[in-house]
């Protein structure tokens, strides 16, 4: 601000002196503003002559040295030069860093795109582009959506929500699978990562495909066994000796059994992830049968049912049945005799839901985010005691993905679980029913 003031001072001084000089020189000649016009004239032109040495440098100042000029022109050259040094400065250091950049992708195992907010191409890394098909320059500029044309992706992009990856297959009739998630930074831009997963995904698909076939191969033969053993058991000539062992290995057959009937099942559902769009399901007509089913296989545990909504759920009933009676069938295993397991159904503005709140041991918090999965148990000597499968809360969870839903589980060591289904409200089929002294809710079914 002071070297400010000071030029201008300093350009002031020079135009009133001039000024003087001017005017004693045409008081001299006779002709007073003569003088003066003349001085404004000669003075105009220096500024013009200035004016024009400051143009022609900007306009070729990576060519040219600054000019020699003085005063407020001289502060002008000095302040637009120290700008120009700057911005030389952090361009190169821009340069740097993005070469930088650029050497580091390359060697990155995984692809790299830079979309803008319209999800275009603003850059990409060499792995990306081997990957992808993408070519430098002409594709640049592209919406990348349109460049691959994989539903699913579309899809991806649409929903906007990038915590998870989907997977791709960019080219129709090759194994070839890539996993792409978007990492989102700025105002609406965002990296889109892309890894090779397609080894990944056949070993996948070859272990399903075992496990499927296994199942299926396993089932005939062992049908046979538990006949025979059936049929030995209700022999009244079997030795006494004998016939606890019978016992036993009809148990493990039928154990057996209930494994691999799960396993195929399993199976069927990880064969797609397509959304089922189903048929209106009676839920009070449902949770009431799998009550008397309880009742009529173990009498020791009541099964009370709180319908708290007259409304249904849209899905395939098969599928739900099979969801909810896993449920149901984990909590009477690990239920004690005398105690109360509740089925709850209830509506509200996030969509319908269904529980399973039993009075068991309760689970502790470590094992929680592990339950669903495959073949895993908190205490494998009770679940084998139980004849637990280890797939039930695995095929559950399938189940809710096909439903567009979610599996939430809360359990405290000793005072019992919940296990909740919820689903999206697009999954309630609302009913209008006439509540009278007959039917009002919640409605309780018990005993």
């Amino acid at each position: 601000m002071n070297d400010l003031l000071r030029g201008w001072g300093f350009v002031v001084s020079r135009v009133l002196a001039a000024l003087v000089a001017g005017a004693i020189l045409g008081a001299i000649a006779g002709h007073v503003w003569w003088g003066v016009a003349g001085t404004l004239v000669v003075y105009l032109g220096l500024q013009l002559r200035e004016l024009w040495q400051l143009d022609d440098w900007l306009r070729h100042r990576n060519r040219r040295d600054p000019p020699d000029a003085g005063g407020l022109w001289g502060e002008i050259v000095s302040l637009v030069a120290r700008l120009h040094r700057r911005k030389q400065f952090h361009k190169q250091r821009t340069l740097a860093l993005f070469r930088e950049l650029r050497r580091s992708t390359a060697l990155m195992p995984d692809g790299v795109v830079a979309l803008n907010a319209a999800h275009e191409i603003v850059w990409f890394n060499r792995k990306a582009g081997e990957m992808l098909g993408l070519r430098r320059k002409v594709d640049f500029g592209i919406n990348i959506a349109s460049l691959l044309r994989a539903p699913e992706f579309v899809r991806y992009l649409a929903a906007g929500q990038y915590t998870a990856s989907v997977l791709v297959r960019p080219r129709i009739g090759e194994a070839t699978c890539f996993e792409m998630q978007g990492v989102p930074y700025g105002e609406g831009q965002m990296f889109l990562l892309v890894r090779d997963v397609t080894r990944q995904v056949q070993l996948e698909t070859m272990r399903k495909d075992f496990v499927a076939n296994a199942s299926h191969e396993l089932r005939s033969p062992l049908t046979v066994i538990a006949g025979y053993l059936e049929a030995f058991a209700g022999d009244t000539d079997l030795p006494v000796d004998l016939r606890a062992p019978m016992l036993e290995m009809r148990r493990q057959a039928e154990r057996m059994t209930a494994i691999i009937t799960d396993l195929l099942e399993l199976s069927r559902l990880e064969a797609s992830d397509e959304q089922v769009v189903g048929a209106p399901i009676d839920i009070e007509a449902l949770l009431s049968l799998m009550r008397k089913d309880v009742a009529a296989r173990d009498d020791t545990r009541a099964v009370e049912v709180q319908l708290e909504s007259p409304h249904d759920l849209m899905g395939d009933q098969g599928l739900i049945h099979s969801a909810f009676w896993n449920l149901l069938d984990n909590a009477v295993k690990y239920t004690p005799a005398g105690a109360k397991i509740v089925l709850r159904w209830w509506t509200d503005e996030a969509g319908c839901h269904f529980s399973v709140i039993d009075a068991g041991g309760g689970i502790s918090a470590e094992h929680l985010p592990r339950l669903t999965e495959r073949f895993y148990r908190v205490d494998p000597g009770r679940a084998r005691a139980t004849g637990g499968s280890g797939l039930g809360l695995a095929i559950v969870r399938h189940v809710m993905q096909r439903h567009g839903g979610e599996l939430q589980i809360e359990s405290i060591e000793g005072q019992g679980s919940i296990f909740t289904c919820h689903f999206p409200p697009l999954r309630l089929v609302h009913q209008n029913v006439a509540i009278d002294t007959d039917t009002r809710y919640p409605l309780t079914i018990t005993d």
